[in-house]
């Protein structure tokens, strides 16, 4: 992202679970957001809001993560930050919920959200001027897979087709996963090079989403039923 003079980013990786997460503020009043956080980034994350001087006001996940744990309720613990997703999720301890087409507002910076169901029916994506936060719904060269949590190819059809891909071309895709060694894209790359994109129709999409045969994700038993308690982890009842 070419950084305005209102907006400040950063870009946070964890190679462990191929995982982006974005450190978004508004300039001017210091007010932040972290999208999609990493338990184990918990020690990064405080050091770049205390070096920037950051206000952390929200914690904000794109959908209930199968393959890491989020770090929304340490965040809350810490900074006392409110916890906001999509109000179409099934996890609970949230703080706010997200209607479709709703602004969340960030100093003088605000995120449209976007209802984009299909990896999960409760995925949302965000608007930041001409930058498109996408979850795990648009890859970069790639989609994200819809055989569990509630997810439809069908669903994610419709969301990518006729909501993500229908923004101008020129907007940048930042995606919640990335594993090729690529951290952005743009509409316009992913509509001439994605290979799941270039299909007639809504069966065509769905018949490659139906038998990609992907792996059990290897921390889905522990992460989904943490993040449906926005990363709160029961103890093993003795």
């Amino acid at each position: 992202m070419d950084e305005s003079k209102s907006i400040f980013f950063r870009q946070i990786f964890d190679t462990n679970t191929s995982t982006f997460t974005y450190l978004i503020a508004c300039n001017k009043t210091r007010k932040a957001l972290l999208l999609d956080s990493v338990d184990k980034k918990i020690d990064l994350y405080k050091r770049l809001i205390k070096e920037f001087d950051l206000d952390l006001v929200y914690a904000l996940d794109t959908h209930v993560h199968a393959d890491h744990i989020t770090a929304m309720n340490l965040l809350r613990e810490t900074y006392h930050c409110k916890l906001v997703m999509g109000d179409q999720t099934p996890a609970t301890g949230l703080d706010k919920l997200l209607r479709n087409k709703e602004t969340l507002n960030l100093g003088e910076i605000s995120l449209q959200t976007l209802h984009t169901p299909g990896h999960t029916r409760e995925s949302c994506s965000f608007v930041l001027e001409d930058n498109i936060f996408t979850g795990d719904t648009l890859f970069i060269r790639g989609t994200g897979r819809t055989d569990f949590q509630n997810g439809s190819s069908s669903d994610q059809y419709n969301s990518l087709f006729n909501n993500i891909l229908k923004l101008p071309r020129h907007y940048h895709v930042y995606p919640a996963h990335d594993y090729n060694g690529m951290n952005i894209s743009s509409i316009d790359e992913e509509i001439r090079f994605n290979p799941r994109l270039q299909v007639a129709n809504e069966q065509e999409y769905k018949n490659i989403m139906d038998h990609l045969n992907l792996p059990y994700p290897r921390y889905m038993d522990v992460a989904i039923p943490a993040n449906l308690k926005c990363g709160v982890i029961e103890e093993p009842k003795t």
